[in-house]
């Protein structure tokens, strides 16, 4: 997991061009053991930027020895924070999503940014528009 915090701290860095810091681990999937001496390549994507935060997902690739083929093997969700030199969080730019994949992506990070809010105790349920649209029917 250290390669994927690494990788991720490297797109929040070239995203908003500042020190940035690790807030939390959303979420680590291994769908795939990886064996030993595999050929392994981590792609590493902001997914949605925040006032300060950024969502990183990274991707995790399986390379085929013989075939090339490439697998996804893991993905993980990280949150990273832009701080300046005294430490305290600052702005970073948005993203704007091009591709469909980027734009599910997107639109899940408001998700996800809502439910750890709540969890957290820091958001009403009651407030969580993102989340409440999933489960009301109009």
């Amino acid at each position: 997991m250290a390669w994927m915090d690494v990788i991720s701290s490297v797109a929040a860095h070239r995203h908003c061009k500042r020190v940035v810091v690790t807030a939390a681990v959303n979420n680590v999937s291994f769908k795939q053991p990886i064996k030993e001496a595999s050929i392994v390549t981590l792609e590493a994507k902001v997914s949605r930027a925040f006032t300060s935060s950024m969502e990183i997902f990274v991707d995790v690739f399986v390379e085929d020895h013989l075939t090339g083929e490439r697998v996804k093997s893991n993905e993980a969700i990280y949150t990273f924070v832009a701080v300046d030199q005294n430490g305290g969080p600052i702005d970073v730019p948005e993203i704007i999503p091009e591709t469909v994949e980027e734009k599910e992506r997107y639109d899940g990070a408001l998700r996800r940014k809502q439910l750890s809010l709540i969890l957290a105790g820091k958001m009403k349920a009651s407030e969580a528009t993102e989340l409440k649209k999933l489960f009301l029917q109009d």
